[in-house]
């Protein structure tokens, strides 16, 4: 074995549509969900604030209304949001993030208002300390009310590596590989397209070893690896 004991090149989770067909999907961690919702929580508080500026010489009546603002905001604006078409709030877009059921397909209406009603729980002890547990120790990066709701946040694909494949020459392996590692490597070869170039270094410097650059990255490291893939798939 030459990948490390995950057998694994990207933190990957596998799910498979009603129609049978298998899809890759790639969960958000804790980083990029923590920035996301710091950024909607800012949003929420200018309009909270903008809006205590001016319902204050109203009287009354605009304090009411600021109240049912503050409660839409709280439990409706993630909702709202996560039913659009793009599945994600503001702060989820910002940072390429969507919200998707677990078989990839887009959050239903019932799935959100429980994911967005649990965080209640998600937020105990204090702080979002439950939350916080549930992503670093799952693989899938779920929180407490994903994982009621059965739903996933995931990284949108982004701008492509434009690795031109075809001009690939293949490379047969510096040692013998498991078959494990042949198909990690086959597979990661597959995904080059979709990945842009900075994190398709970063996956192929896992398997370096494959390659004989071991301890080593960069696009001439990565142009070998995806050689031995070309040389596994006969392609030589």
């Amino acid at each position: 074995m030459i990948l490390g004991p995950s057998d694994v090149l990207d933190t990957v989770v596998a799910a498979e549509t009603p129609e049978g067909i298998l899809l890759e999907l790639r969960p958000a961690g804790l980083t990029a969900r923590f920035y996301a919702f710091g950024l909607d929580w800012t949003i929420r508080l200018m309009i909270i604030y903008a809006a205590a500026m001016v319902t204050t010489v109203i009287g009354g009546i605009g304090v009411a209304f600021w109240l049912v603002l503050v409660f839409g905001l709280e439990w409706l604006y993630p909702i709202a949001f996560e039913l659009s078409p793009s599945g994600a709030t503001p702060g989820k877009r910002v940072f390429g993030l969507r919200v998707v059921m677990d078989n990839g397909l887009p959050v239903t209406a019932a799935a959100s208002v429980a994911r967005n009603l649990l965080r209640v729980a998600d937020f105990l002890p204090f702080g979002y300390g439950f939350a916080i547990v549930s992503m670093l120790l799952r693989r899938d990066c779920k929180r407490l009310g994903d994982i009621a709701a059965a739903t996933i946040v995931l990284h949108q694909p982004r701008a492509t590596s434009r690795m031109p494949l075809h001009t690939v020459v293949p490379v047969s392996p510096a040692r013998p590989l498991a078959p494990e590692d042949q198909a990690a490597i086959i597979a990661l070869a597959a995904r080059a397209p979709g990945l842009t170039a900075g994190r398709l270094d970063e996956l192929a410097a896992l398997a370096a070893a494959a390659s004989g650059d071991v301890g080593r990255s960069g696009p001439a490291v990565t142009r070998r690896v995806l050689g031995v893939a070309e040389w596994l798939l006969g392609r030589r």
